[in-house]
């Protein structure tokens, strides 16, 4: 299978980037505002956050609701289409939830001071 006929590849086309994701899990309960946005996802510069909410919104993944008040309220929000996401980021979410247990309980579990054998000696 080529990469244009990959499933997988169609998925991260729309969802794929290091913020999408993380501004769709944080979607996913509730419409929030930009400076929410910036509080929950702190990493992401202003401007990359500003690109993927285009990004998603253009895709049709999530809503951008303007009121007309001053000072101006942007809104934005899963689409119908996003909400589908749904379940794919519950399973990412499970998913990260095991991995970080596993990490742990594996640097328990290996002491920085151990001794490495290795097959060759000096």
């Amino acid at each position: 299978m080529n990469y244009a006929d990959c499933p997988v590849a169609s998925t991260l086309e729309v969802i794929g980037g290091k913020w999408k994701p993380l501004i769709l899990y944080q979607l996913s309960d509730r419409p929030m505002r930009f400076s929410e946005l910036r509080r929950v996802v702190p990493q992401a510069t202003q401007k990359m956050l500003t690109q993927q909410l285009r990004d998603l919104e253009r895709d049709g993944i999530i809503n951008r609701k303007v009121y007309a008040v001053v000072p101006p309220k942007v809104d934005y929000s899963l689409t119908g289409y996003g909400q589908t996401l749904k379940p794919l980021l519950g399973l990412m979410c499970d998913w990260g939830i095991r991995h970080r247990a596993r990490a742990a309980n594996r640097s328990r579990r290996t002491p920085a001071n151990r001794k490495i054998e290795t097959p060759f000696r000096a």
